[in-house]
């Protein structure tokens, strides 16, 4: 367990939930701050003052602060994880992998394919509608996801045989997808439901609906 004063800002999406899944994987001692986007709450002076992105997540770390989920993810799991629970890479082979992985999932699946869905849908009268751009992105999801679906045949996990950080992304994407309607195959049904048993997920998603900040 840290000792240190742990602040996770942002709740309520697909992103906000990956940093708090790997806090409570980890067992960590965390406050949230649980606002959300496009609510104002990320415009203010104050956390603009530590974020000039003005953008969730946000990890604070007593002086330490830190943006984008994959950066927060790693940070965690490289400062407070262990062989127990998430541990970094032990060798150079398995954090390319491990890069590899993240920057497809990332890449192919949550930036070029969940958000446009999400740009056009829940965000069309910021961004407009456009059902082209939203039906390309869904057949390009599902084009893209069959890789990992080829990956996870003959395993439960997408690297070592063994949860980590590519599991809890791309769980999030396939839950994301899940929501847009997207049709996942039996295989990945599968592994998203084993994903979302997990206890550590169940307390993540409890914590990530947004509330209003204390």
């Amino acid at each position: 367990m840290n000792t240190k004063q742990i602040i996770l800002w942002g709740a309520g999406t697909s992103r906000t939930i990956r940093p708090i899944w790997v806090a409570e994987e980890l067992g960590l001692s965390y406050k949230l701050k649980p606002i959300g986007p496009r609510t104002g709450e990320t415009q203010t002076d104050a956390f603009t003052e530590i974020n000039p992105k003005q953008k969730i997540p946000l990890l604070q770390d007593n002086d330490f602060f830190i943006s984008e989920s994959l950066a927060i993810c790693r940070y965690l799991i490289n400062q407070y994880g262990s062989a127990r629970n998430i541990g970094a890479p032990i060798c150079a082979r398995e954090k390319a992998r491990e890069d590899e992985w993240l920057s497809f999932i990332y890449g192919e699946l949550d930036e070029t394919s969940l958000y446009v869905i999400r740009r056009h849908e829940a965000l069309a009268p910021i961004y407009g509608e456009a059902p082209n751009a939203i039906a390309a992105a869904k057949s390009y999801f599902q084009k893209h996801v069959s890789v990992a679906e080829h990956r996870l045949k003959n395993r439960r996990f997408l690297i070592q045989n063994k949860f980590g950080i590519t599991d809890i992304f791309l769980t999030t994407c396939l839950a994301w997808a899940d929501g847009c309607q997207i049709e996942l195959s039996p295989l990945l049904k599968k592994y998203l439901f084993n994903m979302t048993e997990r206890p550590a997920y169940k307390r993540a998603k409890t914590q990530n609906t947004p509330k209003i900040m204390n």
